[in-house]
């Protein structure tokens, strides 16, 4: 179901999360997220939405020191990622950030790809969030890439 191009508004923090939840029932494994948007828009929030969907239990923290973190899911693992404090795009390489971009056992989310400057997967899907005021986000979706089926 990968041909969707897509745009929502969403209300809430709870109905960002509930976006989450159900987006992630249509990933695979080896699926790459990537989120763009300002600081505050709702980033982190959509991951924990996303996690819920793939069976994460437990909180879910926006990686920004770590840069990324690791959960189980039920479905299968969730890698998520925050490249906010990335100094320098080298950096990346001593991560093992390349393992990020085609995930075996599970689902990419990567916060602020813009930092990796060019370092993106063949294919992917981009979620844009644009903060519209209060709690109200406007979401623009769609897969970037080739297809492949699992």
């Amino acid at each position: 179901m990968h041909e969707v191009n897509e745009e929502l508004e969403v209300g809430s923090h709870a109905a960002m999360q509930a976006f989450g939840r159900a987006f992630a029932r249509q990933l695979n494994a080896g699926d790459v997220v990537l989120l763009h948007g300002d600081l505050g828009a709702g980033k982190t929030t959509l991951t924990q939405g996303i996690a819920a969907g793939l069976g994460v239990e437990g909180p879910l923290q926006s990686p920004t020191f770590t840069l990324v973190q690791e959960h189980q899911g039920w479905v299968f693992k969730l890698y998520h990622l925050d490249l906010y404090r990335l100094d320098d795009p080298s950096e990346l390489e001593s991560m093992g950030y390349e393992t990020y971009l085609e995930p075996a056992e599970g689902v990419s989310v990567i916060e602020w790809p813009e930092r990796a400057s060019g370092w993106l997967p063949q294919s992917f899907w981009l979620i844009q969030i644009m903060h519209r005021g209060g709690d109200n986000r406007r979401l623009t979706y769609r897969f970037v890439g080739e297809v492949t089926e699992p």
